[in-house]
């Protein structure tokens, strides 16, 4: 139709040179204009009816509610686990405090002081560990089954706490403290708040790394006995490690690192024994060694 409409208006173009083009361009202004009209009163139409719906509360409002209320139960859920993990942070700074003055007792030992004296002032303090230790026990169990959960915030503080009482217990008796007798001390419990296993493993391996120093220390000092007793406390200790299959994680590395401690200490051991300083009696340590060797 428009094109006929164009045709006929060219036409007359043709024959009259001077056409009236008025009524041509209000012509053609109308008929768009009634389009476009007619077009956006269509929008206007479609947008109001989806106001209309939202704002009735007939579109998209369900899924809208049960969202909004997911996400604020997440917002509680967060909030609650942040506070809790704030206190445990808490309590595990002060352990790590206590950590530090026990360790720094216990450096005393590697100064020929009496081994009596240095553990005396370091006991002093097991006390106050296992208060605190109290306290985190106190706060896990606000909430049940979530041990692992917030276990990482204090499992490194709980490692140097069991490395610290295993060389106290070694210096007093030569022997190993169980894993038993650590949650005695701490007074934690298996059934509630126990101590992990991989925690009391890396505990003895940190240990072990004070025993080569402490040889040397002490040969300084006089007591050429005391590479050959520690040799043989290393030897058994890598022997039982040596049962376990341990993944290839920290606790790995940590063992492997413990068989650098046992070299060290057996060099100190030969060499003393080569300079006729040792003592003539129990070989055991030396012959396990060389067997590890």
């Amino acid at each position: 139709m428009i094109s006929a409409f164009r045709n006929t208006v060219f036409s007359h173009y043709l024959l009259n040179p001077k056409p009236f083009f008025p009524l041509l361009l209000i012509s053609t202004q109308n008929f768009t204009f009634v389009s476009s009209t007619s077009s956006l009163c269509k929008a206007r139409s479609h947008s109001t009816f989806l106001s209309t719906l939202m704002a009735g509360g007939d579109f998209l409002n369900p899924s809208s509610d049960k969202l909004e209320k997911q996400f604020e139960d997440f917002r509680h859920h967060l909030e609650e686990s942040g506070n809790l993990r704030e206190r445990i942070r808490a309590v595990a700074t002060e352990i790590d405090s206590v950590t530090r003055l026990i360790y720094a007792s216990l450096l005393l030992v590697h100064q020929s002081r009496p081994v009596a004296e240095v553990i005396e002032k370091a006991k002093s303090q097991i006390g106050v560990l296992k208060e605190l230790y109290s306290r985190l026990s106190e706060i896990v169990r606000e909430c049940p089954g979530q041990y692992y959960r917030y276990h990482g915030d204090w499992k490194s503080e709980t490692q140097t706490v069991v490395s610290l009482l295993a060389f106290m217990h070694w210096l007093e008796t030569g022997t190993l403290v169980l894993h038993s007798e650590v949650e005695e001390k701490l007074g934690l419990t298996p059934t509630e708040f126990g101590l992990d296993v991989d925690d009391y493993l890396i505990g003895i391996c940190f240990m072990s790394n004070e025993l080569p120093r402490y040889v040397v220390n002490q040969v300084t000092a006089g007591d050429y006995d005391c590479p050959r007793k520690v040799l043989k406390f290393l030897t058994d200790l890598h022997a039982a490690f040596r049962m376990l299959n341990l993944r290839n994680d920290f606790l790995r590395k940590k063992f492997d690192g413990m068989k650098y401690d046992l070299r060290k200490v057996e060099e100190v051991f030969y060499d003393v024994k080569i300079r006729g300083l040792a003592a003539n009696g129990d070989s055991t340590g030396e012959k396990q060694a060389q067997g590890q060797s």
